[in-house]
């Protein structure tokens, strides 16, 4: 079976002839020249009219898919149409668009495999450069992001996610329906511009539609989610509520064994910071033996542990009134405790009642999970695009695995 044979069975080109394919120049690649179908007058890739040929440009390269792992290339002199409409234009052919050098089925091809794999990595394996990786994400990720499905956003993530040392922070806004959960949008930084991008972007209109929202307490997206989207029911994020008791424990534990080591005592609050922070069905068997023993001492670390875990039950509630009642008795509780950080979670708390308690509302109309299962992933892809140093190269990425973007419907997959 020939080159042209395979080429016209999985990638036919309407308007075009396969002429012939030969081994280039270096040996090492194939070279697949075509021709324009007889009486096939070039179409102007300003308005998309054909019109009459006005001349012939030298012949230009278009890298293709490999096949069985070697490197091949389109070739084909350009030609100008003289329209009527927009002048003198270069022609539109259908394996390619504007002055790129990768054909349609190149770009999808790579930017399949750099879903699965680093940039790097495929670059290496398929014998090509970094930027060319780049390129066909790029131009993946705009023809997804012009055609991607905007009807029917009810319920929306927010979050900020840390992707470079030095406090350089992403907002990212994620669709949290049960049916359907993706990245909508990215933006720089964690400001109320940051967030208001995104409603620009989104319109009026769609934005009024939004019945549901969920994010953390960081006041600035606080204040933007009042002002744009005042009908939607806002949710706290129970992660980020959870990892607020968290931290305020491993504060006091700090502080708790500085001062014990300070006045001479046993370091039994040493080792013991995972004891306090795990699960209890996380521990291992040492862990379960080391926080027994630390639980028969009176001290201010275990005491705010104890409360960490009575907070737990407040999940376990279906109605929001009860959970509403535990969560006002939990709070007396924390401030009783004359505990600083444990009191400061309790103020907290109570200023953000009512929209914790819409948790319980909402938690079987909407993924209140989705957002930090998107977050996890998103990690994984700024891990995997370490040495970014673009903030725009980033976000290529974020759209390209998380959008859920769609695709040409035509492009014969080879992988």
């Amino acid at each position: 079976m020939r080159v042209k044979t395979i080429l016209n069975r999985i990638e036919k080109q309407p308007g075009f002839i396969y002429e012939h394919a030969r081994w280039g120049a270096d040996g090492k690649r194939i070279e697949v020249r075509l021709r324009p179908a007889a009486r096939t007058p070039p179409v102007c890739s300003g308005c998309g009219e054909r019109g009459p040929g006005y001349d012939t440009l030298a012949a230009r390269r278009f890298q293709y898919v490999p096949l069985w792992g070697i490197g091949v290339v389109l070739v084909y002199a350009m030609r100008r149409v003289e329209c009527a409409r927009c002048g003198v234009k270069v022609e539109r052919v259908p394996w390619a668009a504007g002055k790129h050098q990768l054909t349609w089925s190149y770009v999808w091809f790579l930017a399949r495999w750099a879903r699965r794999l680093s940039w790097a990595e495929v670059a290496r394996i398929f014998s090509t450069s970094w930027p060319t990786v780049f390129r066909a994400v790029e131009v993946a990720v705009e023809w997804g992001r012009e055609r991607m499905p905007m009807d029917g956003i009810t319920a929306i993530g927010v979050d900020e996610v840390l992707w470079q040392r030095g406090h350089k922070y992403l907002t990212v806004v994620y669709e949290i329906a049960r049916q359907r959960c993706r990245l909508l949008w990215v933006g720089e930084n964690r400001e109320e511009v940051s967030l208001e991008g995104f409603f620009t972007w989104l319109g009026k209109c769609r934005a009024d539609a939004i019945g549901y929202v969920c994010s953390d307490m960081w006041k600035p997206y606080l204040n933007v989610i009042a002002r744009r989207i005042p009908q939607a029911l806002h949710v706290l994020d129970r992660f980020h509520i959870v990892a607020k008791l968290s931290k305020a424990i491993d504060e006091v534990r700090a502080k708790e064994a500085k001062r014990l080591q300070a006045a001479g005592y046993e370091p039994v609050l040493k080792h013991t910071r995972w004891c306090l922070l795990k699960r209890p069905e996380k521990h291992t068997a040492r862990q379960r033996s080391r926080l027994r023993e630390l639980l028969t001492y009176n001290l201010k670390t275990v005491r705010a542990y104890l409360l960490k875990e009575d907070f737990d039950f407040l999940w376990g509630y279906k109605s929001a009134h009860w959970a509403g009642r535990f969560l006002d008795r939990w709070c007396a509780q924390a401030m009783r405790s004359r505990i600083a950080p444990m009191q400061a979670i309790a103020k907290t708390l109570r200023t953000h009642r009512p929209l914790i308690l819409n948790w319980f509302r909402v938690r079987a109309d909407i993924s209140l999970g989705a957002t930090e299962g998107l977050n996890n992933k998103l990690k994984v892809v700024t891990r995997r695009a370490y040495g970014f140093r673009s903030s725009y190269i980033v976000k290529v990425a974020l759209y390209h695995t998380l959008g859920a973007l769609p695709e040409p419907e035509g492009t014969h997959r080879f992988c």
